[in-house]
């Protein structure tokens, strides 16, 4: 798909991958909606419309939870009515968790919410029409740890997990009838959502940030924006700005046993890293 005048709605956009995704569809000639709870993104979207010059805005905010069936709702109307019928939608909004099994009822449903009923009530909506006209784009935005593991993190790792399974089932059921279904599965970003699990001062929290930032380079939010409006146009189904991840996946399903095993010793190290 050649994004040039199309329309995108883009979750999580007040920072980190969201608003590189947002910033890198308005250079290609897209005009976007942003979501998200912060409401830091109504900054990135009038900058995004200053640096366009134009009267008319590219891109406009809605401040919500944007897990929620309203504010999704909310999102596609404002998407239609501003500039008219929505044809991509990038699902980025995410949480980290809280770290360890002891892991609240309440925390539990908050990052099933975030990182995996957010894309599904978002394609119940918008599926069917673009099946209708024959032409859509969802972008779902997990995480390397939905191929391998998070150490550390149940919450992230399951519901990553479930989001890649969610992505390629889209891209099964509804591709040959013009909608097209990609998940972006990075390692390392410069996000906060990186060194959220240090914050937690637990010692798995921060052996899941520890374990990410040993395991390969750090991209830029920008960068990894470049990375899948490219995958976008080509459309690829599974997106890993990380190349390494490729050649993890394929250590992890010749020998599952002796991954288990390396990722046990990987993860004792990290626990008596002071750092």
């Amino acid at each position: 798909m050649d994004v040039d005048g199309k329309v995108a709605i883009v979750t999580g956009a007040g920072a980190g991958i969201g608003a590189a995704l947002a910033q890198e569809l308005v250079s290609r000639g897209a005009r976007v909606v942003l979501g998200d709870l912060s409401p830091k993104v109504e900054e990135v979207a009038a900058t995004l419309n200053e640096a366009a010059g134009d009267s008319t805005p590219v891109a406009v905010a809605h401040v919500g939870d944007v897990s929620a069936e309203a504010v999704i709702d909310d999102l596609v109307r404002l998407a239609d009515d501003t500039f008219g019928a929505l044809q991509l939608y990038f699902a980025n909004a995410g949480i980290i968790g809280a770290p360890g099994l002891d892991v609240s009822e309440s925390d539990w449903d908050t990052s099933i919410d975030v990182n995996l009923r957010a894309h599904i009530r978002a394609a119940k909506k918008l599926v069917p029409r673009w099946v209708e006209a024959g032409e859509g784009h969802f972008v779902s935005t997990a995480s390397a740890a939905g191929l391998l593991t998070q150490i550390g993190s149940a919450t992230y790792t399951v519901t990553k997990h479930a989001a890649v399974g969610f992505a390629e089932w889209l891209n099964i059921t509804y591709g040959d009838a013009g909608v097209r279904a990609s998940c972006l599965c990075p390692m390392g970003v410069e996000t906060d959502l990186l060194y959220a699990g240090r914050e937690t001062g637990d010692p798995l929290g921060v052996a899941a940030t520890n374990a990410v930032l040993s395991a390969g380079e750090v991209l830029t939010p920008q960068h990894v924006a470049t990375i899948v409006l490219d995958a976008v146009a080509e459309e690829r189904c599974l997106i890993l700005p990380h190349d390494s991840v490729l050649e993890m996946m394929r250590q992890k399903t010749s020998d599952h046993e002796r991954w288990l095993r390396g990722m046990r010793r990987y993860q004792a190290t990290l626990l008596n890293d002071p750092r």
